[in-house]
C-alpha cells in the first residue's frame, strides 16, 4: 500500500489528528477524552501518514522534551510499515533538533515493536490510562 508521511502542526491538521487518535485511543482502547487531549499538542511536532488518496491513516507526535507519543495507525492499515515509518520520521526530527536520546511510554504489548526499532526498556510496568506501559529510550547517534 502506498502512503506518505508529512511533518505538520496541531494548528494545521488538528481535525485529522483527532480522527485518528479518537478512533484508536478513545474508541478502540477506551482512553477517556480528558486523558487523550492535553496541552502538549500545540507545542509538539506532529507527523501524519496519508494513504495514496491523501486520507489520514496514522500519526505520532514529538514533544518538546524529546518524548514520542500517541503513535497510532487506523486498524485497517496496520502491519504495513506505517507505524515504523512514523517512528522513523519522529526520530529523524529529534536528531535534527540535536537530541542525544529519545524516549516513549510503550504499551506492554508493543514493546517488541519498539525494541525492533532500537529502543530499550527502562524500569518496570506502570499504568497510563489504565493500560500497562513501560518506559523505553533510544540513544541517537
Amino acid at each position: 500500500m502506498a502512503f506518505t508521511v508529512i511533518k505538520t502542526t496541531w494548528a494545521e491538521h488538528e481535525a485529522a489528528l483527532r480522527v485518528i487518535r479518537g478512533q484508536v485511543f478513545i474508541r478502540e482502547q477506551r482512553v477517556p477524552d480528558a486523558l487523550e487531549w492535553d496541552d502538549q499538542d500545540e507545542a509538539s511536532v506532529h507527523f501524519l501518514a496519508l494513504d495514496g488518496a491523501g486520507a489520514p491513516i496514522g500519526c505520532i507526535r514529538l514533544l518538546p522534551n524529546g518524548q514520542m507519543s500517541r503513535l497510532s495507525v487506523l486498524s485497517e492499515h496496520r502491519n504495513q510499515g506505517i507505524g515504523k515509518a512514523l517512528l522513523i520520521a519522529a526520530e529523524e526530527e529529534a536528531r535534527g533538533q540535536g537530541r542525544d536520546e529519545i524516549f516513549l511510554h510503550a504499551q506492554t504489548h508493543a514493546t517488541s515493536f519498539y525494541e525492533a526499532a532500537g529502543f530499550s526498556v527502562t524500569g518496570g510496568i506502570f499504568l497510563e490510562a489504565d493500560i500497562p506501559h513501560r518506559q523505553m529510550f533510544k540513544v541517537l547517534n
